[in-house]
C-alpha cells in the first residue's frame, strides 16, 4: 500500500544531497506511540540540530503519521540519507506490526516510501533496535529494553542487531504481556511505586534468561526507575533513539539485505 501525501516542500522532493563540512548528513527519525522526533546527524552521529519534536497524531495512520513528519523535518535543513526507527516488527523497510499505532501500518512500505518522497537512500528499523545501536559497546551479548507507550526490545552480539524480538507481547503474568504491566497504560492506572516494581521484576526475569553482558533500559520513562539497579543495568537518555540513527549505514547485515 502507498499513501499519497501532499507535497509541502518541493525541497524535500528534488533538492539535490549536499556535502558539507560535517560530510554525509543523516536524517534521524524517531517515531513513537506518543510522539515523532527528528534531528540531523553528522558523519559520525553528531547531533547537528535540535530535536524537533511533535506529538504522534491519533488516530495514527500512515497518511497522518508522515503529514506531521514532513512539517516536523522541513526546518531541519537538508539532509542525505534517513534513518528511521519505528514501533514495530520492521522487515527489510517495510512494517510488519504496529500495535500502538493503526492496523493500516500493516505491510506499509515506510523506507521506500521516505525514498519516493525525498529522493534520498532511507532505512527503517524498529525503535528499540535503533535505540540501542546509540548505546551499545559491541562486546558480547548486549540487551536494551525501551519503557514507552509499549515496551520494546532489542539484543546484540559483538555489535550485530537481532531483529524484531517482541518480548513485549510474550505472557509475563498470567494472561498478561509484559507490555501489559509496563507499558504507559499501566504507569498510569496503578502509579509509579507499583509501575516501579514491574519494571523491577521484568529485569529479574529477563537477566537469568538471556544474560546480557549489559541490559540497557531506555525510553521516555525510563527516567522514573530511582532505586538501585543491579550492576549490569543502565539507564540511558531516551535521545538514543535518534542518535543511533548513523549506525544503520554501518551494519553489514541491513546492506545486504538491500542487495537481496
Amino acid at each position: 500500500m502507498t499513501v499519497a501525501v501532499p507535497n509541502r516542500s518541493s525541497r524535500l522532493k528534488s533538492a539535490p544531497a549536499t556535502h558539507t563540512a560535517e560530510g554525509t548528513r543523516t536524517l534521524a527519525i524517531d517515531i513513537g506511540g506518543t510522539g515523532l522526533k527528528a534531528l540531523i546527524l553528522d558523519a559520525k552521529g553528531g547531533p547537528l540540530t535540535d530535536r524537533a519534536k511533535v506529538a504522534t497524531p491519533r488516530p495514527a495512520t500512515p497518511k497522518a503519521v508522515l503529514d506531521a513528519l514532513w512539517t516536523l523535518i522541513e526546518p531541519l535543513g537538508d539532509f542525505d540519507r534517513i534513518s528511521c526507527g519505528f514501533p514495530g516488527v520492521v522487515t527489510d523497510g517495510v512494517i510488519k506490526t504496529a500495535v500502538n499505532l493503526h492496523p493500516d501500518w500493516k505491510d506499509f512500505p515506510l523506507a521506500q516510501t521516505f525514498v519516493d518522497r525525498t529522493r534520498r537512500p532511507a532505512r527503517v528499523l524498529n525503535d528499540a533496535g535503533v535505540q540501542g545501536f546509540g548505546v551499545i559497546e559491541g562486546r558480547g551479548l548486549e540487551m536494551v529494553i525501551t519503557l514507552g507507550t509499549g515496551m520494546g526490545t532489542a539484543l546484540y552480539i559483538d555489535g550485530h542487531y537481532v531483529p524484531n524480538i517482541e518480548l513485549a507481547h510474550h505472557p509475563f503474568r498470567g494472561p498478561k504481556t509484559y507490555e501489559d504491566l509496563v507499558g504507559a497504560a499501566a504507569y498510569a492506572e496503578v502509579g509509579k511505586k507499583r509501575w516501579r516494581k514491574r519494571v523491577h521484576r521484568v529485569i529479574e526475569q529477563i537477566l537469568p534468561i538471556f544474560n546480557p553482558r549489559i541490559l540497557y533500559i531506555g525510553g521516555g520513562n525510563a527516567k522514573h526507575l530511582k532505586e538501585k539497579l543491579p550492576p549490569q543495568v543502565k539507564i540511558t537518555s531516551n535521545v538514543a533513539g535518534l542518535l543511533g540513527g548513523i549506525a544503520l549505514w554501518n551494519e553489514p547485515g541491513l546492506a545486504e539485505r538491500e542487495k537481496k
